[in-house]
C-alpha cells in the first residue's frame, strides 16, 4: 500500500525534522529572492520573525497537515504515474500546486486574531503565487527525501 503524505510527513519520529526542513527551505527562499520585490519579502519575513519569535516553525507545524492534504491529490498522481522526482512534477503543474499550497495559507491569515500577521500577509500575499511556484522543486525534493 502506498503511503499519503500525511503518512510520510506527519509520521511522530519524522514530523519535527520535516518541520525543520521545511522551515530552512522557507528561509532559503526568502534568502534567495532579489529586487525590489525580495526587498519586500525580506523585509515581510523579518518583520514576521521579529513581530513572533519562532512564528515560522510553529506556523509549519500547524499547518502541516492541511499542506499535506492540499498535496495529496498531485502525490498520488505522481505516485500513480510512477515518477520519481516530485520537484519536477511539482514544478510542470505550477499554478494548480501553487494554489493548493496558499488556500491552505490564505485561510489561516483570514482566521488570525493578530492585525499584524493579517497587514503583513497582505502585503506579501501579492507576489505569492510566483514566489510559491519558484519554490515547488525544492519542496518536491525535500518531499522525496523524506519519503524514501
Amino acid at each position: 500500500m502506498t503511503q499519503t503524505l500525511k503518512d510520510i510527513l506527519l509520521d511522530p519520529a519524522r514530523r519535527p525534522v520535516v518541520v525543520s526542513d521545511l522551515q530552512e527551505l522557507v528561509g532559503q527562499e526568502v534568502s534567495s529572492k532579489g529586487g525590489v520585490s525580495g526587498a519586500v519579502i525580506k523585509t515581510g519575513y523579518a518583520a514576521v520573525n521579529k513581530l513572533k519569535p519562532g512564528a515560522v516553525p510553529n506556523a509549519v507545524d500547524r499547518m502541516l497537515d492541511q499542506f499535506a492534504d492540499a498535496l495529496q491529490p498531485f502525490y498520488a498522481d505522481y505516485r500513480n504515474t510512477g515518477g520519481n522526482d516530485f520537484g519536477s512534477y511539482l514544478a510542470a503543474r505550477p499554478s494548480d500546486a501553487a494554489n493548493a499550497l496558499l488556500s491552505v495559507t490564505d485561510q489561516r491569515a483570514e482566521t488570525t486574531s493578530s492585525d499584524a500577521m493579517k497587514k503583513t500577509y497582505s502585503k506579501l500575499r501579492p507576489h505569492g503565487q510566483k514566489n510559491v511556484e519558484e519554490a515547488l522543486p525544492r519542496l518536491g525534493a525535500l518531499i522525496d527525501k523524506h519519503a524514501n
